[in-house]
């Protein structure tokens, strides 16, 4: 376990969803990306993350793919059965987690379909929670226009842009201050859409991190091919 004056680096993957939206025969994260599974370059890359001390998994009670992963994943801790809902199943892996860690280590929560993250993004997303109780995120400012749309599908309004971003991951926060916040948002019936909504709830203001446009979260079939084009690209340029 950690010390206190040095708190270590752990990270939790949500792989327990369906991903309805690729239409496809399996789990998303099991599709072939490059020849392996998508949930294998995510895990290989976070579990390659030289200060990661350790990463436990999320996957579904009757997920039959996991053991066709193609190689054992580095830093791999364990499994754990997820729940009907990514805040379940981030608040079962945080649980995982506390056989391992100290409750003011540094948790990293990441999509189990973003496989294009960026060592550098990370270590920029560490230096600045640093000095910031509150944890924080990987972003990326609005650059489009944003309309705001009636219940008929028609334009009702134009939304300024300033100040807005999208929320990305990993996403890090303490292990005991995250688990408090998903706890907490979900017996006040708060909708939970990521990490960061839960601390906010708690009255966390996390911080907001530049990252890198390449961290796409495959969600519908397109991104494979868009994912594909980043990870070949990443492979001719430094990490």
């Amino acid at each position: 376990m950690a010390t206190a004056s040095a708190p270590a680096l752990w990270a939790v993957v949500p792989a327990a969803g369906g991903g309805a939206r690729m239409r496809a025969t399996r789990p998303k994260q099991y599709l072939p990306l490059l020849g392996r599974a998508i949930l294998q370059h995510t895990l290989e890359r976070l579990g390659h993350y030289p200060r990661l001390r350790g990463l436990v998994v999320g996957i579904a009670a009757d997920d039959a793919y996991w053991p066709t992963l193609a190689t054992e994943i580095p830093n791999l801790l364990a499994t754990y059965v997820g729940g009907a809902e990514r805040a379940q199943t981030v608040l079962n892996g945080l649980r995982a987690l506390e056989t391992y860690a100290a409750p003011d280590d540094w948790v990293l929560v990441h999509d189990a379909a973003r496989p294009c993250v960026r060592h550098a993004d990370i270590d920029a997303l560490l230096a600045a929670v640093a000095g910031h109780a509150d944890g924080g995120l990987l972003a990326l400012p609005l650059s489009d226009t944003v309309k705001r749309a009636d219940h008929n599908g028609c334009v009702e309004g134009t939304v300024s842009r300033a100040g807005l971003w999208r929320a990305l991951t990993p996403q890090i926060f303490r292990l005991a201050a995250l688990s408090d916040a998903l706890e907490s948002a979900m017996r006040a019936g708060v909708e939970i859409t990521d990490e960061a909504s839960a601390m906010e709830h708690s009255g966390a203001r996390p911080r907001l991190v530049h990252g890198h446009a390449d961290n796409i979260k495959i969600t519908v079939p397109e991104d494979l091919a868009l994912a594909e084009l980043f990870l070949r690209e990443q492979e001719r340029e430094p990490r």
